[in-house]
């Protein structure tokens, strides 16, 4: 069952065209990559499915309702999680205290607060803590961890909503390739058990091909190629976009 469909997706910035009439559909359950080269579009698309950029065309529907148009509070309120190429954790709070303010968010008490913020949802925040290995960490200021254990304090973030959707731009970025592989493994386990469907960005193509069970293909802003990463990784316009013209199978 389509869970997310995207049809006509348009962006421009001034004279230049970032994304052009991108649509794609992504099912209950599915793990679903877009690549593409520097400058194809693929964060651009990501700010206007969370609601950061405002399509000048096209249509966004999760279950049938219309994205376009919200904010990415409201998108995020309706089940879809996000985690960002650069880390936004605020780094002089404790580990715990970040998931925590995600928690309160997605539980409706930011404003009214009778009891201290710092005593709401505990034991929820340390639930997800240890879901991502970092349970053992939930004091320390999140200023003081390691990047890949930010990427994991982010992923518990992302996942405080219980989102149907969950959005990953670059969620290895900056990680050593084990760091990277070792995350998605993660990510992945703790999505399928949940039956979340996660879209996600990615220039490692070993975690692509590794994590994905279809991959779309972005270039200038264009799908050029959509299909299983074997289908893919075959393809002939791909590879030259990537590699050149004379590359062989990536």
């Amino acid at each position: 069952m389509t869970l997310l469909r995207v049809a006509g997706l348009t962006k421009l910035f001034g004279g230049v065209r970032a994304v052009s009439e991108v649509g794609f559909a992504l099912e209950k359950g599915e793990i679903l990559a877009i690549i593409g080269p520097n400058g194809a579009g693929k964060t651009t698309c990501f700010n206007m499915l969370g609601g950061q950029l405002r399509p000048d065309r096209g249509s966004i529907t999760l279950d049938g309702r219309e994205l376009v148009g919200l904010s990415p509070r409201e998108i995020w309120r309706l089940g879809v999680g996000r985690t960002f190429q650069i880390t936004a954790t605020f780094p002089s709070m404790s580990v715990r205290e970040n998931v925590q303010m995600a928690l309160i968010s997605h539980h409706r008490r930011t404003l009214g607060l009778w009891r201290r913020a710092h005593e709401l949802y505990a034991e929820e925040a340390i639930v997800l803590l240890e879901r991502v290995g970092m349970a053992d960490q939930a004091e320390r200021a999140c200023g003081v961890l390691a990047y890949g254990d930010l990427k994991r304090v982010e992923l518990a973030v992302g996942l405080a909503n219980r989102p149907r959707l969950l959005l990953m731009d670059e969620p290895t970025a900056g990680m050593a390739p084990r760091e990277r592989l070792s995350l998605m493994r993660l990510t992945l386990e703790i999505v399928r058990e949940e039956g979340t469907s996660v879209l996600f960005t990615e220039h490692d193509m070993d975690v692509v091909f590794r994590s994905a069970g279809r991959i779309i293909v972005l270039n200038r802003g264009c799908v050029v190629a959509e299909g299983t990463p074997q289908s893919v990784r075959e393809d002939p316009q791909v590879r030259e976009i990537y590699l050149g013209s004379a590359a062989p199978a990536l």
